[in-house]
């Protein structure tokens, strides 16, 4: 995705205020030319062809809704389905069938371990499902990057063979769509959910167009309930739906894509020809291109999903706050960090086997949390420095505890001084998530030290910076309190401040592109 276009502007002018004003009425048709509005907006940033696709599923969710008017609960879930997989094949039509086969066997699954509750046959359909899920994401992640290691390691102790390369092609959001049918077949199997849920609910689940390419992750138990009852047009977030999106497109495109074009990419491109100014403003420009991006794109899912009804959870909780790594994983995607304590660091065993054991499943949890982002060592790497950090926090907690002395960070002082330090290992974490390979990462480290003139870096792009970090210690609840504020303007007042907002945006935004970080993933 990249930023918002004239064709996203004229469309949002012209569809927006009409459809909110009808739809405050309220009709389900004008909620429906809403969710278009948007639709076709986020399509317009990722540069696709807007026009023909956003006609498409505009027609669609209007469809949806005028079925849910007719109380016809299950149309309106096919359709919705419809415009899903429309999204994802404008990608790549091919691999429209990944996907479906991937919901199919997760719903299958489910139908094995719900008639067989009571019995251990329910753990064994679980593991079956998870071994299916974790196999078809290994395949196309992973495959390359295992060949590759096999054949250096090979070369290292003289043997060279010929390896059966594949040109894998990998499937844009492989890896939210793969955890989300993990988690299905786990909380069957856990009793989270209370029975199976049909085709068409499963469907629905993992194939939903906000969060189907890079999340948040949604977790089944949280969300399936949601498919019971219709949606009420009436009772749609409109408000807070348009804040979250018009937020979500500011960061990305002002502060996250500027940063990206003009200083990260430039700084992790060639460090060795840079100075000390230039490398730390970049690594400092990524922590907050990365937070923006991020963040961006999970604002803009959580507020097409409530303009559609449905509600998904909070991903970001201005991280760079945190006072420790723990912390700091309480607030970064938290959707993930939440799905990997719950699905692999509890049932590794968690803090339940003694204090050594502990620490290894913290440092597990962290190494497969890496590898999820991708295939390569410096994620691998870039995930032992974390799960290091959390054991190595875990081990100073517990001697506090046995000494009966306070919290670390008890004082304003010590929180000042633990949320630097945190930040600037998380920022020494950045280094490896975003260079090409170690190597990269050494360069980018060793360039710290050497000192020259300054060549990128700003005034414009130190601004820039300093709104990212400063967006994190803005009161947790200025959204919140924007969206009361929001609410109460009249309907022509609020179509203006959008509009002015976009506006804005095109023409702040800058002339490169920068597709969303997490579409890799």
């Amino acid at each position: 995705m990249i930023f918002p276009t004239l064709d996203f502007l004229l469309f949002f002018l012209v569809v927006w205020p009409l459809a909110w004003a009808l739809a405050k009425a309220p009709t389900a048709w004008a909620a429906a030319a809403l969710v278009g509005a948007f639709t076709a907006g986020l399509l317009a940033m990722a540069g696709r062809p807007v026009p023909m696709l956003a006609i498409l599923l505009a027609g669609t969710a209007a469809t949806g809704w005028a079925f849910l008017r007719g109380q016809r609960h299950l149309a309106h879930k096919l359709a919705i389905i419809a415009a899903s997989y429309c999204f994802y094949a404008f990608w790549n039509w091919r691999l429209a069938g990944l996907l479906l086969t991937s919901v199919v066997l997760n719903w299958l699954t489910g139908r094995l371990i719900d008639g067989a509750r009571g019995t251990v046959w329910a753990a064994r359909w679980c593991a079956l499902g998870v071994v299916i899920n974790l196999s078809v994401l290994g395949f196309f992640k992973y495959y390359d990057f295992f060949l590759q290691s096999l054949a250096a390691a090979l070369t290292t102790i003289g043997i060279e063979r010929d390896m059966p390369w594949l040109e894998i092609v990998l499937p844009i959001g492989i890896s939210f769509f793969t955890f989300q049918g993990i988690s299905y077949v786990v909380d069957l199997k856990r009793g989270d959910l209370d029975r199976s849920r049909p085709l068409v609910d499963v469907m629905f689940f993992i194939s939903f167009f906000p969060h189907l390419v890079a999340g948040p992750i949604v977790r089944a138990a949280r969300f399936l309930p949601q498919l019971e009852t219709p949606p009420d047009p009436r009772r749609t977030f409109i408000g807070l739906g348009l804040l979250l999106i018009l937020w979500g497109v500011v960061k990305k495109a002002i502060i996250a894509n500027v940063l990206a074009t003009r200083l990260v990419d430039k700084v992790f491109f060639d460090p060795t020809v840079l100075g000390t100014i230039d490398v730390l403003a970049g690594v400092y420009g990524y922590a907050v291109q990365i937070y923006c991006d991020f963040s961006a794109y999970s604002d803009i899912a959580i507020g097409i999903a409530a303009l559609l009804g449905y509600r998904f959870q909070r991903n970001f909780d201005q991280p760079y706050r945190a006072t420790s790594l723990r912390d700091f994983w309480h607030r970064w995607h938290m959707s993930l960090s939440q799905w990997l304590r719950d699905y692999l660091y509890r049932p590794l065993g968690g803090n339940r086997g003694g204090r050594w054991q502990t620490y290894r499943n913290l440092l597990l949890t962290m190494i497969l949390g890496g590898l999820w982002h991708g295939a390569a060592w410096r994620f691998l790497l870039w995930g032992a420095l974390h799960g290091i950090g959390l054991a190595i926090e875990r081990l100073w907690h517990d001697w506090r505890s046995a000494q009966g002395k306070a919290p670390a960070a008890s004082t304003l002082p010590l929180r000042i001084v633990t949320t630097i330090v945190t930040f600037h290992v998380v920022c020494l974490g950045w280094i490896l998530f975003r260079s090409e390979s170690v190597t990269r990462a050494g360069e980018v480290i060793e360039a710290l030290g050497r000192w020259q003139q300054v060549e990128l870096l700003n005034a414009g792009l130190a601004l820039l910076i300093v709104i990212g970090m400063a967006i994190n210690f803005t009161p947790p609840d200025l959204l919140q309190r924007l969206h009361r504020l929001y609410v109460r303007w009249p309907v022509w007042a609020s179509g203006v401040a959008a509009a002015s907002v976009l506006l804005v945006v095109e023409a702040l935004a800058g002339d490169g592109t920068a597709p969303f970080i997490y579409f890799q993933f």
